[in-house]
């Protein structure tokens, strides 16, 4: 007899529930994208706090190198801005010159037709490029007299000299062009390097800016540290070098020579003269604490760098060039451990930061785009940062 049981398909339990092979299918093909999902590589990871502040301070590294190109391209756009003018002013000037010649020129052709030359075409005498072939085709040239015929040789000079500056202006004008060109484009890369590291740092939450900032501030007390090293360093080179003066001026004394005595106080002299300086070029620098760093600026309300020691030196009666690479180069080099307050310090292979040294292994400079002037230890960046400490009067 057949069975009378309904006809059930054929399923896998789940769960206590007992699902068709379709549905199984189904389920495990979510089960292998699951798996899928999860073996798949994760998003990109996010950049520590160490690499986010080298990728800052690089930023703002290259920023401070673009400004010293936009500074130098600035200065040299000045320069030849001035040249233009002047040459421009020249140009003017001949030409207005040559006019009242070329009137004077027009009143000898009209004597002459009242002695009964030929009438002359004034006209065509005033827009004339050459009046002595004017004179000559019109037959005028043999009745001047001599002062007239000397005064047409000065006109034709005059004309030769004009168009040569004229030419010389023009050349000027397109090597401006090309330097407010190159002026416009280091401006433009020190935006970008700016804006991308105010992006960077806009990213952090609340917790890693703290964190940040617990970094820099332990880069900050060992900066002090090796500041600390450093003004005992020197602090014992100088009492070493007083003792070795005394004991020479000594010696001096005792045995009656006086060279030794004379280039003493030669010496002396020198120290005191770039103290004196120095001094000037510190309280100028003290007084500027506080004011922001802006690129570009050399005063007096906001500074970059080297607009800053170039202001705090010039207080003193020094003139420095304007750009790092530049001010380097503008006076002594000296060991570190001889750094003596009022001196220079550049940072980086490239040469483009300087500090104002103030004594014990500390400046006064303007650090970067945020910040403001401040006293800061020359380490503040690693000792490897130091490049050269230079003594500029």
């Amino acid at each position: 007899m057949a069975s009378h049981r309904k006809w059930r398909p054929t399923g896998t339990r789940v769960a206590g529930i007992r699902t068709p092979a379709l549905a199984t299918a189904a389920l495990t093909s979510v089960a292998l994208l699951s798996q899928t999902a999860n073996a798949a590589p994760s998003a990109e990871p996010k950049p520590s706090l160490e690499e986010v502040e080298k990728k800052v301070n690089d930023l703002y590294h290259q920023a401070e190198t673009a400004t010293d190109k936009y500074n130098a391209a600035k200065e040299k756009t000045s320069k030849q801005r001035k040249q233009v003018d002047t040459l421009l002013d020249d140009v003017a000037k001949r030409t207005e010159k040559l006019n009242t010649a070329r009137e004077e020129l027009g009143s000898f052709a009209a004597a002459q037709y009242r002695t009964g030359a030929a009438a002359p075409d004034t006209a065509t005498l005033l827009l004339a490029d050459n009046p002595q072939d004017y004179f000559d085709q019109t037959q005028l040239m043999s009745r001047l007299t001599t002062r007239q015929k000397a005064a047409v040789d000065d006109y034709i000079t005059e004309q030769a000299a004009t168009t040569k500056k004229r030419t010389e202006a023009a050349k000027s004008l397109e090597t401006l062009t090309s330097s407010q060109t190159a002026l416009k484009t280091s401006k433009a890369d020190v935006q970008h390097k700016l804006t991308e590291a105010r992006e960077l740092l806009s990213k952090l939450t609340a917790e890693e800016k703290a964190r940040l900032a617990a970094i820099e501030k332990k880069k900050q007390q060992e900066a002090a540290r090796k500041a600390a090293e450093l003004a005992q360093q020197q602090a014992a080179a100088e009492a070493a070098k007083k003792a070795a003066a005394q004991q020479e001026s000594s010696s001096s004394t005792t045995t009656g020579s006086s060279d030794t005595t004379t280039g003493s106080s030669s010496s002396t002299t020198t120290d005191s003269s770039y103290a004196t300086k120095a001094a000037k070029a510190l309280a100028f620098a003290r007084a500027q604490i506080g004011k922001p760093y802006v690129w570009g600026a050399t005063g007096p309300d906001s500074y970059d760098c080297s607009g800053f020691t170039q202001a705090a030196w010039k207080a003193a009666g020094v003139s420095l060039p304007r750009v790092t690479y530049d001010q380097v180069n503008a006076g002594t080099t000296v060991p570190l451990s001889d750094a003596q307050p009022g001196d220079l310090v550049f940072f980086y292979d490239d040469v483009s930061h300087v500090g104002l040294y103030i004594g014990n292994g500390m400046m006064i400079h303007a650090p970067k785009p945020g910040a403001y002037v401040r006293e800061e230890s020359i380490y503040y960046d690693g000792t490897s940062a130091i490049h050269s400490v230079v003594r500029p009067a």
